[in-house]
């Protein structure tokens, strides 16, 4: 098949285009930045630069490529600074969820295009009542907290317009919390670099239920949708869900740090806002089995405890040479309250 990849350098995308031509797909490679055309070449794709919110331009490059299939792999995910702000950290993710997908549709019908596969997530989207485990026929949480209404707002139009396209046959993948290269959960990442400096709490008991997936396991199920698969919504994710309590200490050892400290809601509420509570104490995990059932995906990391410990890019523990400030500070779990005012806190309690 000839299959046109946008987003191609971003953290799926990046994997996923060695994975398709190995498997004697052509792929035409598109990505916003200049710098990064040589690496996509040098995978074996044909590699364009194209603004994903230039309608024109997307048209252009799509009626041009005549693909048999789209993947639609674009996000602006560079590092959550501030889960208070989530909606606005984002935006510009939103945009290319909504806008992007119109684009890329609309070239699509235009083109001829058979498949279409999008990027969507699964995890703090799902209804945060009733059973531990959601499947894809679960609702969506039909009241976020009130900052992650936006994105939720973008991911159901997403999936709505991707599912709902008439004339081809159109795919969401919902992947969990994606982790290895070029991720949070990466070497480097922010969150690896905040477990193992012992900045990353546990808020209460950590009973909120995450759903992992590695990126080469999400990127080998978008190759398989490219090829085979029905319409519809499918999670991608590995078969363990685990509350934050169970999984952050595991990879707070894989990583060479400490364990992390626990901390009560309001200090919660006052370091990562209502999203980020919510996120660790209320959140439902996911279930792969239609993709399993479907698609005949199996992820290669099959539980997070693996992937943690094989899948996390290049050696973490090598990573652990804190200064003997940074020890000491973790000694009290002082850094799990970094860049929050002592004096707030003093005062709200």
């Amino acid at each position: 098949m000839k299959v046109f990849v946008a987003g191609a350098t971003g953290v799926v995308g990046t994997p996923l285009v060695p994975l398709l031509v190995s498997a004697g797909h052509e792929v035409i490679a598109s990505t916003r930045t200049p710098a990064k055309v040589r690496a996509l070449t040098a995978a074996g794709a044909k590699a364009i630069v194209v603004d994903a919110l230039d309608a024109q331009a997307v048209k252009a490059a799509v009626v041009s490529a005549k693909p048999d299939a789209i993947v639609h792999q674009m996000t602006a995910l560079s590092g959550m600074r501030s889960l208070k702000r989530f909606d606005d950290e984002f935006a510009l993710t939103n945009r290319l969820r909504t806008e992007g997908t119109d684009y890329l549709l609309a070239a699509a019908h235009e083109a001829g295009v058979r498949r279409f596969i999008a990027q969507s997530f699964t995890g703090w989207s799902n209804e945060r009542i009733g059973t531990r485990v959601k499947n894809e026929d679960d609702p969506l949480d039909p009241h976020p907290p009130v900052r992650m209404s936006r994105t939720l707002d973008a991911i159901r139009r997403l999936e709505a317009t991707v599912t709902g396209a008439t004339g081809l046959t159109g795919i969401a993948l919902r992947y969990g919390y994606l982790y290895g290269p070029g991720t949070s959960l990466g070497l480097g990442g922010d969150i690896v670099e905040a477990v193992r400096r012992r900045r990353f709490p546990i808020v209460v008991n950590g009973t909120g239920v995450w759903s992992f997936i590695h990126v080469e396991d999400a990127a080998a199920a978008a190759r398989l949708a490219v090829e085979r698969g029905p319409s519809g919504v499918y999670n991608i994710v590995d078969d363990e869900p685990a509350e934050i309590a169970l999984w952050l200490p595991e990879l707070a050892r894989a990583v060479g740090g400490r364990p992390p400290i626990h901390v009560p809601t309001w200090i919660g509420r006052l370091v990562i806002g209502a999203a980020g509570v919510s996120m660790m104490t209320q959140t439902r995990g996911s279930s792969n089995a239609k993709a399993k059932r479907v698609l005949g995906w199996q992820p290669r990391y099959a539980s997070w405890r693996e992937g943690f410990r094989h899948g996390l890019a290049g050696d973490l523990i090598a990573h652990t040479g804190r200064d003997k400030d940074d020890a000491r500070a973790s000694e009290t779990g002082s850094d799990a309250l970094a860049g929050v005012d002592r004096r707030t806190i003093r005062t709200s309690a």
